[in-house]
C-alpha cells in the first residue's frame, strides 16, 4: 500500500477506536486552540478579554517549553493592557514520559487547598518524543479523571512541542492520538505542536522544530514583536501562542464563532478530526444527523456516508482537498 494511503487510513482507523469507544454517546463538541485559532485572535471581542482575565483562576504546571506561552503573554500585555492575563498559580514540572504521574497529586493537592481554582493546564517538556500510546494513555485517563473528581474546573489538555522528526516520527503520532481523544471526548485541547507547524499564510512546515526555524524567515520580511528570551525558540513562536491562548480562554468563557461551515458535521465552527468522529457515531446510528445538509457532506456527493469521513481524515492530515464550499 502507498505511503500515504497508510498515513490516511492509519488516521482514520485511529478515530474510528476513539469514536467507538464513546460507549453510545454521541460525539460532542470541545475545544481546539490551533493554529487557527491563532489567526482568528483578532476576532476575540473585546469584552472577552476582561471577562476571561476576571474569571479564571489557572494552575499551570511548566517547565522551560511551556513557559512559552507564560512569555507571550507578557509580550501582548506590553502591547495593551487590555491583555493583563488571569491570575496564575505556576508550578515548576511537567507531564515528564512514559506513563508519569507525579503531576496528579500535585494537582489534587491544589485544588483542593485552593477552591477559586477553575482552570488546571499542565505542559509537556519532551516527554511526548519517545513516549508509547499506552504512555499516552496513562496521561489521558489521568486528566479526565480528575476531570470526574472536580467537575467545577476545566482540564486543558496538551499536544507536545515539535522535534524536527516529522509526520513519520513518534511525536506526530503520539500527538494525534492525543488529538483524537481529545475530539472524541469533548476536551479542551491546547495544540501547542500545531501552532508551530503552520506560518500567518497557512503554510505547513511538517518537519520543523520547536526552534521555530520559520519564525525567523518570516520576521525577516515582516514586523514582528521582540522578547527577552523565548525558550527553546524565537519570539514570535511565543505571541502566536499566548494569543492562541486568549482564544481558548475566550471560548472557555462562552464566546462562539460563527455559522457551520462545509464539513462541520457537528457545528463548532471548524473542519476537523472531531468531524470525522461525529459522522462515524453518526453512520452507526450514536449521534444525530449533521447540523445542516451540507455540513456533513464535504466530498459533494449529496450522501453522508463513509466517504465524507475519509474525505475529512484526508483534508486533516494535509493529503486531501479543502471541503466543499456553500
Amino acid at each position: 500500500m502507498p505511503k500515504i494511503l497508510r498515513v490516511r487510513w492509519a488516521g482514520l482507523c485511529l478515530i474510528f477506536l476513539f469514536a467507538t469507544a464513546s460507549y453510545g454517546s454521541p460525539a460532542a463538541v470541545g475545544i481546539t486552540a490551533d493554529h487557527l485559532a491563532t489567526l482568528e485572535f483578532p476576532q476575540v471581542p473585546v469584552s472577552y478579554f476582561s471577562t476571561a482575565a476576571s474569571q479564571f483562576n489557572i494552575f499551570y504546571g511548566h517547565t522551560s517549553h511551556g513557559s512559552q506561552i507564560i512569555t507571550g503573554l507578557g509580550m501582548l500585555q506590553s502591547e495593551n493592557s487590555l491583555y493583563a492575563p488571569p491570575a496564575f498559580y505556576e508550578y515548576s514540572d511537567d507531564l515528564g514520559t512514559l506513563g508519569d504521574t507525579t503531576w496528579v497529586p500535585v494537582t489534587r493537592a491544589y485544588l483542593n487547598s485552593h477552591p477559586t481554582c477553575n482552570m488546571v493546564i499542565w505542559s509537556w517538556c519532551g516527554g511526548v518524543t519517545g513516549n508509547t500510546e499506552a504512555g499516552i494513555n496513562i496521561y489521558l485517563n489521568a486528566m479526565n479523571a480528575m476531570e470526574l473528581a472536580y467537575p467545577s474546573v476545566t482540564f486543558v489538555y496538551m499536544t507536545g512541542h515539535l522535534d524536527g522528526g516529522g509526520t513519520s516520527g513518534s511525536l506526530y503520532i503520539r500527538n494525534n492520538q492525543i488529538r483524537a481523544y481529545c475530539a472524541a471526548n469533548d476536551k479542551v485541547l491546547f495544540d501547542f505542536a500545531d501552532i508551530e507547524s503552520y506560518d500567518p499564510d497557512g503554510t505547513y512546515y511538517p518537519n520543523e522544530s520547536d526552534a521555530c526555524a520559520w519564525c525567523a524567515t518570516w520576521c525577516a520580511s515582516h514586523t514582528c514583536p521582540t522578547c527577552g528570551d523565548c525558550a527553546h525558540s524565537h519570539c514570535f513562536n511565543c505571541y502566536r501562542k499566548a494569543k492562541t491562548f486568549w482564544w481558548l480562554l475566550a471560548r472557555v468563557a462562552g464566546w462562539t464563532l460563527g455559522p457551520a461551515a462545509c464539513g462541520d458535521a457537528n457545528g463548532d465552527t471548524r473542519v476537523n478530526v472531531g468531524d470525522a468522529v461525529y459522522l462515524i457515531n453518526y453512520i452507526f446510528k450514536l449521534a444525530p444527523p449533521p447540523v445542516s445538509p451540507y455540513a456533513g457532506d464535504p466530498n459533494s456527493d449529496g450522501k453522508v456516508n463513509v466517504g465524507d469521513i475519509v474525505y475529512i481524515v484526508n483534508y486533516v492530515f494535509k493529503t486531501g482537498p479543502v471541503p466543499c464550499i456553500e
